[in-house]
């Protein structure tokens, strides 16, 4: 069954300037983009973009942005499992 979760235009916000701060880190960026390339489609997260993103979620160094991005990401997670 396909989802129609799609990126929230302030998530694209919080994602825009990640990209754009040099300090952030990888995951972060990698973060960024894929909520970024999901904003207006029903495209669904890859299985590592979602690790990446569960992996955020839980450390507890990671700042409120990259949360906020880690969170999009996993809600378009598809539920298919393998």
């Amino acid at each position: 069954m396909a989802k129609n979760e799609k990126t929230s235009s302030p998530v694209t916000k919080i994602a825009s300037s990640v990209l754009r701060d040099s300090s952030a880190s990888k995951a972060a960026k990698s973060l960024a983009g894929s909520a970024l390339s999901q904003f207006r489609t029903t495209k669904q997260s890859s299985a590592t973009t979602a690790h990446t993103a569960a992996n955020a979620l839980n450390d507890g160094r990671t700042s409120p942005a990259p949360k906020t991005l880690a969170g999009s990401v996993l809600t378009q997670k598809s539920k298919k499992s393998r």
